[in-house]
């Protein structure tokens, strides 16, 4: 192990320790600490939105632990990166040192971008809209630095969510928020201690319904697609379970697969991946 890895290690370490209840914690955190690395399915969508990444303007806002802002910036990107969190803009620097890539990092909040109108082709906020102040005014900063024509790809919880994407936990988002976070407490799931210090309750977390969200981003100039419905048309939505993928073919057959999507995405489904696409182009 280098003296880089070491530091990022020693550096991330603090932060996964509210997680250890998981069952595959040794497994999570190895894939936290080598996090560029298992970037391909993302990479995937960023070229899919605009083509090739070699020469494009990112902007990763809300980069975490630097992963995807390292794995595009490998791939060609020009990549900014912006992160509310200080102590996760010291990760990013070192992950990105492990690479020798001189990444720009942005300490600054998503509600006040410290960046240029239209100066971006590609935005991405992945797991970021449920934990900031104001998802409103952050969606608009995303339509203000974004180019015509460019795109942010997105996800955002569901507030109808089965099993929470947090917590891990069945039913809660259907409870009032008082009872569910009693539940988290006694599964002992709770985030006290842990080094977050904000917007991690389940009660301060922003969740949304999907055409709520819709509408909204639609209202800041966005056309909007839901990539997991775009891939369900295009067959290649997979489904990890035989006894689902038995239920899906029987149900193109009879015609009523996008329908029983649109129910799970309404109901169920822990999380929505969104392609926002600016207009105006």
């Amino acid at each position: 192990m280098t003296d880089i890895d070491q530091q990022l290690a020693a550096a991330i370490d603090p932060w996964l320790q509210h997680m250890k209840w998981r069952r595959d914690f040794a497994a999570w955190r190895e894939r936290r600490l080598q996090q560029e690395r298992y970037q391909d399915e993302r990479l995937a969508r960023a070229r899919a939105a605009i083509g090739d990444l070699r020469g494009a303007q990112v902007l990763d806002l809300g980069a975490g632990m630097g992963g995807f802002a390292v794995a595009a910036a490998l791939a060609g990107a020009r990549v900014t990166a912006c992160e509310y969190n200080p102590a996760y803009c010291r990760i990013i620097r070192l992950r990105a040192a492990r690479y020798d890539l001189r990444l720009p990092i942005i300490n600054a909040a998503g509600e006040g971008l410290p960046l240029p109108s239209a100066a971006f082709d590609l935005v991405v906020a992945w797991d970021v809209l449920e934990h900031v102040q104001d998802p409103v005014a952050v969606l608009r900063e995303i339509a203000r630095v974004l180019r015509p024509g460019g795109h942010a790809l997105i996800t955002a919880i569901n507030r109808r969510a089965w099993i929470d994407p947090h917590y891990h936990m069945r039913g809660i988002n259907w409870l009032p928020r008082p009872v569910a976070e009693a539940l988290i407490a006694l599964r002992g799931r709770a985030k006290r201690g842990a080094a977050f210090r904000d917007m991690q309750r389940l009660s301060a977390m922003h969740y949304f319904h999907y055409h709520e969200l819709v509408r909204l981003c639609e209202r800041l100039g966005f056309a909007v697609t839901d990539l997991r419905e775009r891939a369900l048309l295009a067959g290649q939505l997979p489904s990890r379970r035989p006894w689902r993928r038995a239920a899906r073919a029987a149900l193109r057959q009879i015609g009523l697969e996008q329908a029983a999507y649109r129910w799970q995405r309404r109901f169920y489904t822990g999380m929505f991946e969104l392609d926002l696409r600016k207009e105006g182009a």
